[in-house]
């Protein structure tokens, strides 16, 4: 007879929390708590707060093991792409960039890492533990400062605490063990300096400022001043890039996506001309755009590609990424797409946040055509790709508890509503980290489309390496 322990699922974990908050009438003191900790906090997304729930993603032994061990193994494969790129003229063919771009990506570094820091989006099978990708994303991701702040404000709940007391619990580290994964590649850096002033470096309209304020201040605290700066404001004297305020900046955090580097492409000529010139360590450097860039799902796939992969990384590949092309007459059948709408999400190479992404199944068949005719064989002006559309895992949760100050307490909401699930894996420097828990009530899940955030706990794990 077997004496294996079977594990919750994660299911398990949540119908158990949500029977601790009914138990808790509610818990309605601990979720109004929460909101107004949420209000008040630094979780702020293009100046508003951002929306979330009051119930935690609850993840067991078996989530962490496939989310690590998916998230490491998509690393490995983005760093062999990435060198490849850098040394073999012939397989840069496999991509479609801006020549400006391609310079970039191929500029030294000058330190270790080849992607310190990336997201992996994922939609992950709670049932079987199968992983299929969403997007990848690299020194551009944001979303820390969120589960931070959210876990904060759950965490003195009586229902946190009631399930916290039944289980080993453990939230994400993602702010200290950044910090010490920046200071450690710098100190690979070719021309490091003894003491480094660092700057967070994003065009500041577009930037997650909030979270880059923590992150300075960790760095501060540190010994290592830091500061956060616009690109536009950076001079560079052919020796020492400055920033807005004049001082010195030895290494540069790149959070600015090159698809912003390229629209104030005069703009950005300071802080380029200094990373040409080797005067300044930028972690990471522009070749993170390979892994931001949609069309790395199609580069995949290339032979090119499958060439340089081992066994399992191919397997891995052909298990994990959805299939990808161009939206063009030359490389799918655009009709046999318009005709099937439902199978098919549509999406362009180089933007971000949910810009322009359109789910075939949650449009009409003449809005989806309306989007076929807009954005196919490059009508927009730049190229969009056509990816089959994964849907993705549901689970219960409670929708943002907006208004509940005003509420009576038996008005406030208890019952349980389906939200789909994205899944951002952090990797530093290669190291799964924690995630970043999205849901939304609609296919498309992100901020525009009523998408809210949940804190992300660890429950009975242990880690390992």
């Amino acid at each position: 007879m077997s004496t294996e322990t079977v594990q919750p699922a994660n299911a398990d974990y949540t119908r158990e929390y949500f029977s601790i908050l009914e138990s808790l009438h509610g818990d309605v003191e601990g979720r109004r708590a929460a909101r107004a900790y949420m209000q008040a906090s630094t979780a702020i997304c293009h100046h508003e707060v951002v929306e979330s729930t009051f119930v935690p993603r609850l993840f067991g032994q078996r989530t962490y093991d496939a989310m690590k061990r998916t998230a490491e193994m998509a690393h490995r494969i983005l760093v062999k792409v990435i060198e490849h790129y850098q040394t073999d003229p012939d397989y840069r063919r496999a991509f479609s960039l801006d020549p400006r771009l391609e310079e970039l990506v191929c500029l030294p570094r000058g330190y270790d890492s080849v992607l310190p820091f990336a997201r992996v989006d994922t939609f992950l099978d709670e049932d079987d533990f199968r992983c299929k990708f969403c997007e990848f994303n690299a020194d551009g991701s944001s979303g820390m400062n969120e589960n931070r702040e959210i876990t904060a404000s759950i965490a003195g709940s009586a229902t946190f605490r009631e399930f916290a007391g039944r289980h080993q619990v453990a939230g994400c580290e993602l702010f200290e063990s950044w910090v010490d994964t920046f200071l450690r590649i710098y100190g690979t850096y070719e021309n490091r300096v003894a003491s480094p002033r660092v700057a967070i470096v994003d065009f500041l309209e577009n930037a997650v400022v909030d979270e880059f304020r923590v992150f300075a201040q960790l760095f501060e605290r540190r010994g290592v001043p830091c500061a956060v700066a616009d690109v536009r404001e950076l001079s560079f004297d052919g020796e020492v890039l400055r920033d807005g305020q004049g001082q010195r900046i030895d290494a540069v955090w790149r959070r600015c996506v090159t698809n912003d580097v390229i629209d104030h492409w005069d703009e950005s000529q300071q802080l380029i001309d200094a990373v040409r010139a080797q005067k300044v360590a930028l972690i990471g450097s522009f070749a993170g755009h390979l892994a931001h860039d949609k069309q790395i799902f199609k580069v995949l796939f290339d032979p090119a590609t499958t060439a340089f992969l081992d066994a399992d990384e191919v397997s891995f590949v052909e298990e994990t990424v959805p299939l990808t092309a161009f939206l063009d007459d030359d490389y799918v059948n655009v009709p046999q797409i318009r005709a099937n709408k439902d199978e098919w999400i549509v999406k362009p190479t180089d933007h971000y946040g949910a810009d322009q992404v359109y789910a075939g199944c949650s449009l009409t068949q003449q809005e989806w055509e309306g989007v076929i005719d807009r954005f196919a064989n490059g009508r927009a002006g730049y190229p969009f790709v056509v990816q089959r559309y994964i849907r993705p895992f549901k689970t219960e949760t409670l929708p943002p508890d907006e208004g509940i100050e005003h509420l009576a307490d038996s008005q406030v909401r208890t019952e349980p509503a389906c939200y789909n699930n994205l899944n951002g894996l952090y990797l530093y420097d290669g190291t799964f980290t924690g995630v970043f828990s999205r849901l939304g009530p609609k296919p498309t899940i992100s901020k525009d489309m009523q998408g809210i955030t949940a804190a992300t706990i660890w429950v009975d794990v242990e880690a390992g390496e």
